[in-house]
């Protein structure tokens, strides 16, 4: 589920239901968190192949034996 998909998600109306306003603002607000947590996860394995490069580099340079 996107983002987007959350904030645009639309519910149908019931005389003794949850406030519309509230709900629309719950659902921007899951939509933010979502958006996060996925921008975070890219730099997260982003960093993971950053640091796996060096650490081959190293080994390349420092450890001739070992293969990877």
């Amino acid at each position: 589920m996107t983002a987007r998909q959350i904030r645009d998600r639309q519910f149908r109306s019931v005389r003794r239901g949850l406030d519309p306003e509230e709900v629309h603002a719950f659902l921007h607000r899951v939509a933010a968190e979502l958006t996060a947590a996925r921008r975070d996860q890219a730099h997260v394995a982003e960093e993971n192949v950053r640091i796996k490069q060096a650490l081959r580099s190293w080994q390349a340079r420092f450890a001739p034996g070992v293969r990877r």
